[in-house]
């Protein structure tokens, strides 16, 4: 990649010259305003500093000369004509000598003025072209100092928040329609209340869902350490005892002795059956021993879902004939990223609903609208907390938009 500063009066002086330079595939990597010159730190001059680049495997730019050929091939047209004109005049004024009779001008052979002018037209289009495409990639890279206070005080919240800036520009974009027809300077209190409800009407596809209660078998999947033994532990408890539910458990994590151990032990105190299985042989037989049970919770061994081939291991033991659903548990300490990965993984499996866990651990909360939004994931329910069966509850799109947004920034 060729990259090239350039320091100059305003934005529009920049653009021939990287046209010219780089060529029109040339794209604006950023602006700033400088101050340059100047004595001891007095008098500076502003200036505005471009950077531009283009690959380096881009067609090379035209040559600068070509437009002033074309210039130079009309001038030498407009000069012919004016001579011809010039010396037609003075034959009719002078009459001519017998000896020395009038001979016309040699014929000067240049391009017909129409082509001429048809290439400077279509240099112009294309500078006029270049600089649109320009203009476009610079507000689409338009620094945050450039927008109002407030909205990049919600900008500022939603990064705090890792929300994806794709998201973010989506949101502003979508604020600044509605923001337009006002007379007067929006306070943060009104871009807030804007902001919340544009953001819970993206959400309310993914809003209000649970997980089927026609689903005899559920089975939850994630990365290791993200809290499904006791999140399973805590749907059991509140289906056992407060619907009075017949629960049965069956765990396929033998790669952690203490998780066996963990949802046994919550086995026994929910007064439960649960039955351990190594490989899809063996389910066959755990769903027999549990026939008699109205619903049958399934905890899966936690593995770097990051790689695909460890989920479709996972799904080689989520094949049931009974009416099943899967559910994702993720932890809002994870990173992003990490997260995103997972979901795009399990998303291929026809997996839709996912499951957070450690609310009360963090206060970024913006993995939650990344995931519905982009891999299309329906949060069902957010746990936080170790009690069983209380810290857990349905996904509430409202209360999760006032946590994500915070307080408005003047307040």
């Amino acid at each position: 990649m060729r990259v090239k500063r350039y320091v100059v009066n305003a934005l529009p002086e920049a653009l021939p010259m990287i046209r010219s330079e780089l060529g029109k595939d040339a794209v604006i990597l950023n602006t700033k305003e400088v101050r340059i010159g100047g004595f001891m730190g007095m008098f500076r001059k502003k200036k505005m500093e471009v950077i531009a680049a283009i690959e380096s495997g881009a067609a090379a730019p035209a040559a600068a000369s070509e437009p002033k050929k074309a210039a130079a091939d009309v001038q030498r047209v407009v000069h012919a004509i004016q001579e011809s004109k010039r010396q037609a005049a003075t034959a009719v004024l002078e009459p001519p000598l017998p000896a020395a009779p009038v001979q016309a001008p040699p014929a000067v052979p240049v391009a017909p003025p129409s082509l001429a002018n048809n290439r400077i037209n279509e240099d112009l289009l294309e500078e006029i072209r270049f600089i649109k495409q320009s203009l476009k990639q610079l507000s689409m890279h338009k620094p945050e100092d450039a927008r109002p206070l407030v909205i990049q005080a919600l900008y500022g919240r939603l990064i705090q928040q890792e929300v994806e800036p794709e998201l973010i520009d989506r949101l502003i974009d979508s604020m600044n329609g509605k923001l337009a027809d006002r007379q007067e300077e929006p306070n943060a209190a009104a871009v807030w209340t804007i902001a919340r409800e544009l953001l819970i009407e993206w959400l309310a596809p993914y809003s209000n869902h649970s997980i089927n209660e026609s689903a005899r078998i559920v089975h939850f999947v994630g990365p290791t350490g993200v809290g499904k033994t006791t999140t399973i532990a805590k749907l059991a408890a509140g289906q056992s005892i407060k619907y009075g539910r017949q629960v049965g458990l069956i765990t396929s994590d033998t790669y952690r002795i203490a998780a066996v151990d963990q949802l046994r032990t919550y086995a026994n105190i929910l007064n439960v059956p649960m039955e351990v299985v190594f490989s899809p042989m063996d389910l066959p037989k755990a769903f027999k021993q549990l026939e008699d049970r109205e619903l049958i919770y399934m905890d899966t061994a936690g593995r770097n879902f990051r790689n695909e081939l460890h989920v479709s291991e996972v799904n080689s033991l989520l094949q049931s004939n009974d009416q099943s659903e899967t559910v994702l548990v993720l932890s809002l300490t994870g990173k992003t990223k990490d997260m995103m990965a997972v979901a795009d993984n399990f998303v291929k499996y026809g997996v839709r609903k996912v499951l957070f866990t450690k609310l009360d651990e963090t206060s970024v909360y913006g993995s939650i609208l990344n995931l519905a939004l982009q891999y299309e994931l329906q949060p069902v329910f957010i746990a936080s907390g170790q009690t069983v069966p209380d810290d857990i509850g349905p996904f509430d799109a409202e209360r999760y938009i006032d946590a994500l947004l915070g307080a408005p920034a003047d307040e």
